[in-house]
């Protein structure tokens, strides 16, 4: 049962959740990438919003506006659909 527990605290301990936007970068052969702030360059993060949830590389640094914890291509907005929004609340893991 611990085993269990300490499982799903360490899954979760580097889940983050607040805003995200999205800007033209573009992976290769259509990746979807990310840039966030602290997080290895060549990691893989689980963005998730509204029932979606993509896979993005983490290939830049960023967001530079308050508030935001990441910024996700183009590509990778679209497939969670916020790309007509330009700003959405979202979880990553």
């Amino acid at each position: 049962m611990s085993a269990v527990l300490l499982l799903f605290a360490t899954s979760t301990a580097n889940a983050e959740s607040g805003l995200a936007s999205y800007y033209r970068g573009i992976g290769k052969g259509g990746e979807m990438t990310c840039a966030h702030r602290s997080r290895p360059f060549g990691s893989m993060v689980r963005v998730s919003y509204r029932g979606r949830a993509i896979q993005c590389r983490v290939n830049d640094r960023g967001p530079f506006i308050r508030g935001r914890i990441i910024d996700i291509s183009t590509s990778a907005a679209r497939a969670l659909g916020i790309l007509q929004f330009g700003v959405a609340h979202v979880t990553i893991e």
